[in-house]
């Protein structure tokens, strides 16, 4: 399931509960069933750049024991005719438990499991729901899931949700919300991010359904589907929920509890990637009073390395200082020198030290958190020193190292690329290890680091992203590098239909592609509607945006050139560009593109 991103939900809140159910699962309605409990992890503090999504994803597995390895239950042979036996079920059901707690193999688990979900399926009564074969089906993906076959688990969970009927009670309606969830977080582990999130969804209306709108385990639902939403990137979504969860829990819980806690600590990074500091300062604050009241000072220093990120993000530089170094020393003290967290507080003092201009101190602390990450504590997980690795890179990026930022872009990757969930975190670094390649002239390194990411934000369901606009925009520019102006035409188009809906006609990514589809449309031949595209950019910045952006004269002289060699004069009232981008635009050949001038005019990043 979706962990926190760059935060983390106090030790003692109740982790949402939400996988395999036992014998007695639905007794005390949707939510609490004894499962698995996913806890999030804390990732090292995001970089001053929208939060890439997280990386902190919970592998779904069957139920473990927590205590010590039970024997191996011996091997039983059972012919299949036996299975229409009613008793069967149950005593293979247990089977697969006490042979997944006893560490002997999930294959063997899952031969069993699968048997009794088909007993389960054949002792069914006609017309009567069976919440056995539910159960039984939903232990089946788990153990899929477990042996990372994700595509395989789920069309079981599709046919465990098919199964409860939510009108006939709690328990039915347990085993739906448990189905769903689940779901979501298979979904989640195959990069999915957009069906991941409508199955949350449909997961939290089951149990809303269920319990009513205020139910404390309704809140920890909305919570758990906001953290989807932030990883998606759908900040809007997110505080709506945030904020209904902060709602439920001012009635159910004491003031400054861990639940309040720990939904201030997501409402500030949701206000702090809309670019809201002060309220996400705010939230941070008053999170920070409830951990010091529960006596959680590690939690303390992780929310003071967060107050660092927004004071540098106000450009309140010794405040910042103040707060990294506190977290510091309680990071050393309670865990080592040596530990990731110290190491994600060293590259926040890099970050910060660069942006103050001492580039010598900046310098110290990305080599002092690299020494961390060389050799890694026991415990720390490959996801810690990826995120870390990717904040050091963009450090050098800075420093105008472009090669070593783009060895750690790779490491970060190889460390990712075998775990399930991070689809999403790859295609960011190969769009990023494309920015830079596309810096140091690799166009044809660029371009397939750029194709890569596409790919993959395609299939994770981000494709409608304003971030998948920008890489699609990259992508363009690497293919005109590569005199593949058919391509880039088309890259362009797709990322100015993205950018519009996503950030508006006005927003300074949308103008660039607009400014890169008019040299493109120039470059092809297709310079009335390079003509016609510029013309709209300039009333924009006439009408709305002002006249003092250095962009508006270098525009205004592009359109001249045009208008000169069209032989015509500026139009005042351009069309709206809904209309402008036809398909079926005459285009010329590749002949007649390769014998044409260049445009004289470039394109932008």
């Amino acid at each position: 399931m979706p962990g926190l991103v760059s935060i983390k939900t106090p030790p003692e809140t109740p982790a949402l509960r939400i996988s395999v159910s036992d014998e007695n699962h639905g007794r005390n309605g949707p939510g609490s069933s004894r499962s698995e409990q996913v806890n999030p992890k804390t990732n090292s503090p995001a970089p001053r750049r929208p939060p890439s999504p997280s990386t902190s994803r919970a592998k779904p597995s069957p139920d473990r024991s927590s205590g010590k390895k039970k024997s191996p239950p011996e091997k039983v042979e059972i012919d299949e005719s036996s299975l229409d036996n009613p008793d069967l079920g149950p005593f293979l059901l247990k089977l697969a438990r006490d042979t997944i707690a006893s560490g002997e193999g999930p294959n063997k688990a899952l031969d069993y499991a699968l048997r009794a979900a088909k007993s389960f399926e054949r002792c069914a009564v006609d017309g009567e729901p069976s919440l056995d074969l539910a159960m039984s089906l939903h232990v089946v993906a788990a153990i899929y899931c477990s042996l990372v076959r994700f595509d395989e688990a789920i069309p079981v969970l599709e046919t465990a949700i098919k199964v409860p009927e939510v009108s006939r009670g709690a328990d039915h309606a347990l085993a739906a919300f448990s189905g769903y969830m689940q779901l979501g977080d298979t979904y989640s582990m195959l990069g999915q991010l957009d069906r991941s999130i409508e199955s949350y969804k449909e997961g939290l209306k089951t149990q809303m359904e269920a319990l009513g709108d205020t139910d404390p385990r309704v809140a920890e639902t909305c919570r758990y589907l906001a953290e989807a939403h932030v990883q998606a990137m759908q900040f809007d979504e997110a505080e709506s929920l945030c904020k209904k969860t902060l709602e439920i829990h001012r009635v159910h819980s004491p003031p400054a509890s861990l639940e309040e806690a720990a939904d201030r600590r997501l409402m500030a990074l949701i206000c702090e990637a809309k670019g809201d500091y002060e309220l996400a300062l705010e939230h941070l604050v008053l999170a920070n009073m409830a951990m010091i009241a529960n006596g959680q000072e590690t939690e303390v220093a992780t929310i003071d390395v967060g107050i660092g990120n927004i004071y540098l993000s106000l450009s309140r530089f010794d405040e910042a200082v103040f707060s990294y170094q506190k977290a510091l020393t309680v990071f050393k003290s309670s865990k080592g020198d040596n530990h990731p967290s110290v190491a994600s507080v060293y590259v926040r003092l890099a970050d910060l030290y660069y942006k103050t201009g001492k580039l010598r101190e900046s310098r110290s602390y990305c080599e002092n958190a690299l020494r961390i990450y060389a050799k890694p504590v026991p415990g720390t997980t490959p996801e810690d020193i990826a995120s870390g690795l990717m904040e050091i890179s963009a450090i050098y990026e800075l420093f105008n190292e472009p090669e070593e930022a783009l060895k750690l872009l790779l490491k970060a990757m190889k460390l990712l690329e075998d775990k399930p969930g991070q689809q999403s975190t790859i295609a960011g670094i190969e769009a990023r290890m494309g920015v830079m390649f596309y810096m140091v002239g690799r166009y044809e390194e660029a371009r397939s680091s750029f194709e890569n990411a596409v790919t993959k934000l395609r299939a994770s369901g981000e494709r409608k992203s304003a971030f998948f606009g920008v890489v699609l925009n990259q992508m363009g520019l690497s293919s005109v590098q590569l005199f593949k102006i058919d391509e880039a035409a088309e890259l362009f188009e797709e990322a100015r239909e993205i950018l519009e809906q996503e950030c508006g006609h006005c927003h300074q990514d949308t103008l660039g592609v607009y400014s890169n589809l008019a040299a493109t449309y120039d470059a092809i031949g297709r310079v009335d509607d390079a003509i016609e595209i510029l013309e709209y950019v300039l009333k924009l910045r006439e009408e709305k945006l002002g006249t003092a952006n250095p962009d508006f004269n270098d525009e205004k002289k592009r359109l001249a050139e045009l208008l000169k060699e069209a032989g015509r004069s500026r139009n005042k009232n351009p069309k709206s560009l809904e209309n402008l981008i036809d398909p079926t635009s005459k285009r010329t050949t590749k002949k007649e593109t390769s014998s044409k001038k260049w445009s004289a005019f470039g394109f932008r990043s």
